[in-house]
């Protein structure tokens, strides 16, 4: 999993105009990951954050204790669950 495959799930996504995209994101001190929720309408500027703020190893760039460790798309938040907590 790198930034080329977030970027292929956010291209997918606003190709196939799903409604969401969903991010699970690891930290440092926390027990469980969080999931971010990006609206369609966000997609291409949200990428554009990403690309900048994380590394090619989806870790962030100014600090390693947080990382992307999972995406995905869908139509609802469900699809978004359904996918990314397990």
């Amino acid at each position: 999993m790198n930034i080329n495959n977030l970027e292929k799930c956010f291209y997918e996504a606003s190709k196939l105009n799903k409604k969401y995209v969903g991010v699970k994101i690891k930290m440092q001190g926390f027990p469980k990951p969080e999931i971010i929720i990006n609206e369609n309408a966000n997609l291409d500027e949200k990428f554009t954050y990403y690309k900048k703020a994380y590394n090619e190893d989806l870790m962030l760039k100014t600090f390693n204790g947080i990382k992307i460790i999972g995406f995905t798309y869908g139509d609802t938040f469900a699809d978004i669950e359904k996918d990314l907590i397990k």
